[in-house]
């Protein structure tokens, strides 16, 4: 089984996926942002390095989601290759960071390579406002995220909601996670762990699902 976690910069998706990874016994997978070797010339200057990043970033997920499909054990993800592009690569574009002519060549990359590989099995969206996603960028204090504007996180925002409510075909449990702190509070993870458990194990509920 192969469940991905979504959600925007700030959203909690890294932290969710190693606690249901800890608690299901799931292989926890992480995108390679501390990795990427674009990040931080990115954040300074979207424009010019946003093609070499998204590119970086989706032979990356590509790799992740081939491995994925070989698994035979249960793979949670932190972010899949389909909101890197829906997303972020789409918000790039439209902000003119990047050409018609480098997103035309990307979407057709990223069509051969979708071709090949399958959706999640469950998709879960963390949905957070902008202000509660600020506050957790502050919080967490990485550097190169501290100059990211407030449009920036808007648009991203935006996104997603087409993303998730229009744009994919898969399974997507939607989580509201303003005021959550799943990390810290076990009520809060046990939110999350009753709606997950209710997907997974039976306790259909039509109203979990966005689709």
């Amino acid at each position: 089984m192969y469940i991905a976690i979504a959600g925007n910069i700030g959203a909690g998706k890294t932290t969710l996926t190693k606690m249901l990874a800890k608690y299901y016994g799931w292989e926890p997978r992480f995108e390679s942002v501390s990795f990427n070797p674009y990040l931080e010339d990115y954040y300074g200057d979207i424009e010019r390095w946003a093609f070499c990043l998204e590119t970086y970033f989706l032979k990356e997920r590509f790799k992740d989601m081939m491995a994925v499909q070989k698994a035979s054990h249960t793979i949670v993800q932190d972010r899949s290759i389909f909101e890197g592009v829906y997303v972020f690569v789409r918000n790039n574009y439209e902000r003119g960071d990047l050409s018609k002519r480098d997103y035309e060549t990307f979407m057709e990359l990223f069509d051969l390579m979708t071709s090949q590989l399958k959706r999640p099995d469950m998709m879960i969206y963390l949905r957070k406002s902008v202000p509660a996603l600020i506050a957790q960028i502050q919080k967490r204090g990485r550097d190169y995220e501290q100059t990211m504007q407030i449009d920036y996180l808007t648009g991203l925002n935006e996104k997603y909601e087409d993303f998730i409510f229009r744009q994919y075909d898969g399974r997507v449990l939607v989580i509201e996670s303003d005021g959550m702190d799943f990390e810290n509070n076990p009520a809060d993870f046990r939110t999350v762990i009753d709606k997950v458990d209710a997907e997974l194990f039976g306790l259909f509920s039509e109203n979990n699902w966005t689709k």
